[in-house]
């Protein structure tokens, strides 16, 4: 199912979970600490949700989304995209984020390598993602004969994928490891500020498990 085809299903998952507003834009604001006049380029901007946050600093924000539909909902200004490259002109943002998109993103390497281009030299790049631990193929928590929640792993080092039901359709989760991200951010001259773990924002009984990471990169000259 592509993401324009399942719009109505984010919209519907969106409404009723509070992830967005207790966990995950809390993480992207600190990661990207947005700088006044500043102009940030949202990259999976949905309907606009983080966007509205992010201009609440005084930025300037553009976002860009696959889904027709969504980008139409946003307040701020959005285009649509046609594929994975950003219809944008090199060093034409002060910076960039993504917001639980890089884990649908088939070739990580491919996006760090388009956010270096669109962005200028020292901009930055901030992200919040489900964490690897979580992606991994055949990952889930277990309950032991104690009652203590642990975590299976699967297969971690693979670079496999998962599809999870999305109302009709269905989502892809694209897994790579930490490794393989932050090399492939290297490789693309981001260099690494600032790295945030977090648990799930509701499950007590999994406050030790890592659920959501959160990165900010530099663009070297």
């Amino acid at each position: 199912m592509s993401w324009s085809a399942s719009s109505e299903w984010w919209l519907s998952e969106l409404s009723s979970d509070p992830a967005y507003e207790q966990a995950v834009t809390p993480m992207l604001i600190r990661a990207l600490s947005p700088q006044p006049e500043q102009l940030y380029l949202d990259i999976g901007c949905g309907e606009g949700r983080v966007m509205a946050v992010v201009s609440e600093a005084g930025a300037r924000v553009f976002g860009i989304d696959l889904s027709p539909t969504l980008a139409a909902l946003a307040t701020k200004p959005a285009a649509v995209a046609r594929a994975q490259s950003l219809p944008l002109k090199e060093n034409s943002c002060d910076g960039a984020y993504t917001v639980l998109t890089l884990e649908h993103v088939p070739d990580h390497s491919d996006f760090f390598a388009e956010a270096a281009r669109v962005v200028r030299p020292d901009g930055s790049l901030a992200l919040v993602m489900n964490h690897p631990v979580w992606t991994s193929p055949e990952s889930t928590p277990i309950t032991d004969t104690d009652g203590e929640v642990l975590w299976r792993p699967g297969d971690y080092f693979s670079h496999g994928s998962t599809t999870y039901p999305a109302g009709e359709g269905s989502i892809v989760f694209h897994h790579r490891s930490l490794a393989a991200l932050l090399n492939a951010a290297a490789e693309a001259k981001w260099s690494l500020e600032h790295v945030e773990e977090a648990p799930h924002h509701e499950l007590d009984d999994q406050a030790g498990i890592p659920r959501l990471l959160a990165c900010r990169w530099r663009l070297l000259p």
